[in-house]
């Protein structure tokens, strides 16, 4: 793959956030590209780390043929991890999702480990390792992104899986999904830190028109989230910047070193509080107690994709619903002025997601999976969990 070279950083303690890299040849072979404004990471390296890849797949009530094309275009390498949310009673969707995913198994032999979020032998898993901040009243675990990122975390950790990369399973292009997944690989062979990100911006949102395909460069959502991580950003610098792009980046990946140490939380603030977590923790010195997250530093790269990004239209709610909590997870940042929030409730209240005297909800978190223990929750899930399947050749 050739890429522009990842010359430009802003720096924030420990954080390293490189500018967008646009792809320039999604293939590649070991060979001197001459220029010092590409960089090139060569096919074979890129095959060879796909199998340490773990891509998750979070699913919630998807068309069966958007799920299809996803897992046939996840390359072959990669071990593949479905967490899935779906009905399972009038119709049992899960049950089809099941079916499918047996079928592709018995044509593919690729690696899968499927369970259903809402498993009571799951919640018990986790209630019986004491991480039950993830369980609702009901002792189940809670619906969510973020909740079943955690379930995939921890399955990537069970296989030994290096790194972790999350995928959503509503996207109308396979061949994207292919892309992301080597994009994933390519920024972790960039990488020099065995804390790194890689987050996706996409090229282009194709939005069907009158007049056919209208190839949009931003989606609303991503246009305002990332005009107020960059200005959280400059307040922390006292430098305005513009380098995020990827504020709400729903394709990205991370090292598992950095996934187990990394709180998350629930709903659409998920992604932009990954940022404002490395910001806040990372971006000055001896805040956490991990000396050597500060020693190697934490790199996170931002790639622009060739393929456009095609996925299901949610509606203006979920478009709405995106836009509160990711600038609820900036307004409610210890590292958020004033000034800062007082112009973002201003922006909530033009979109009328607000009335006068309200304040955006502040995302619930949930803390590290690093002192889960690992081989004790998997032992349970294999005795209790009733939708517990694995794949392996």
């Amino acid at each position: 793959m050739l890429l522009e070279a990842p010359v430009y950083k802003e720096l924030l303690g420990a954080v390293e956030i490189f500018e967008v890299q646009k792809v320039i040849k999604l293939d590649s072979e070991t060979k001197d590209v001459g220029s010092f404004t590409v960089t090139n990471v060569p096919r074979e390296d890129i095959y060879r780390i796909l199998e340490d890849i773990a891509i998750v797949v979070p699913m919630k009530n998807e068309k069966l043929q958007l799920i299809d094309g996803v897992l046939k275009a996840i390359p072959h390498q990669c071990p593949i991890i479905i967490v899935s949310n779906s009905k399972r009673e009038g119709p049992n969707l899960f049950k089809q999702e099941v079916d499918l995913i047996k079928h592709f198994y018995n044509l593919t032999r690729s690696r899968i480990v499927v369970v259903h979020q809402k498993d009571p032998g799951l919640a018990k898993a986790f209630e019986e390792v004491g991480y039950t901040e993830i369980l609702d009243q009901k002792g189940n675990v809670r619906s969510g992104k973020g909740e079943g990122m955690i379930v995939g975390i921890l399955l990537s950790k069970v296989i030994g899986a290096k790194y972790v990369g999350f995928v959503d399973a509503d996207n109308y292009i396979p061949g994207s999904v292919n892309e992301y997944v080597k994009d994933y690989a390519a920024g972790f062979l960039m990488s020099e830190s065995e804390y790194a990100m890689v987050r996706l911006s996409w090229r282009h949102k194709p939005k069907v028109t009158t007049k056919g395909l209208y190839f949009r460069k931003w989606g609303r959502v991503s246009e305002i989230t990332n005009r107020y991580m960059n200005a959280l950003f400059g307040v922390a610098t006292n430098f305005e910047t513009s380098i995020i792009s990827t504020g709400n980046a729903g394709e990205h990946a991370m090292t598992l070193k950095l996934a187990e140490i990394m709180p998350f939380s629930t709903g659409y603030s998920i992604e932009p509080f990954e940022l404002v977590y490395l910001f806040e923790t990372f971006g000055r010195w001896g805040k956490d107690s991990h000396s050597e997250v500060y020693d190697e530093g934490i790199e996170v790269f931002q790639i622009e994709t060739l393929n456009p990004h095609l996925h299901e239209d949610k509606g203006q709610e979920h478009v709405r619903d995106m836009i509160l909590s990711s600038l609820g997870t900036i307004y409610h940042s210890e590292i958020a002025t004033e000034s800062l929030k007082n112009r973002i409730l201003k922006e909530l209240r033009l979109h009328g997601l607000l009335k006068e005297g309200e304040e955006p909800p502040k995302p619930k978190v949930m803390p590290p999976i690093e002192g889960v223990d690992v081989k004790k929750w998997m032992s349970i899930l294999e005795d209790e969990a009733e939708t517990l399947l694995r794949f392996e050749v």
